[in-house]
């Protein structure tokens, strides 16, 4: 999508929705949040939305950012820990290793 087409209205609105829609548990619409409206908040030049929609990328930062360190955190205790867990371990896993851990 180009940005660079849209006015500042519409941009205001798609922001807010990719922001909304984290929280619909799919942080990744926050990174994509991010990713396309950085440029638009921090490095054009002002505009009445802009301030806006700096709020918008900033929180969908903070929420990417919780989001990557819980996962991060849940992965790694996970793998550390699954084979002392028994069979709740297996439960919660999709795949069983083969093999002894």
């Amino acid at each position: 999508m180009n940005l660079e087409r849209l006015p500042n209205e519409e941009k205001l609105t798609l922001c807010r929705k990719y922001y909304l829609g984290g929280f619909a548990l799919l942080p990744f619409l926050w990174l994509v949040n991010v990713v396309w409206f950085f440029k638009e908040a921090f490095l054009k030049p002002p505009f009445t939305e802009q301030t806006q929609i700096k709020t918008y990328v900033k929180r969908s930062a903070l929420g990417l950012l919780f989001w990557v360190t819980v996962l991060t955190t849940w992965i790694t205790i996970y793998q550390h820990f699954r084979a002392q867990w028994g069979e709740v371990g297996d439960y919660l896993s999709f795949t069983i290793p083969l093999g002894t851990p």
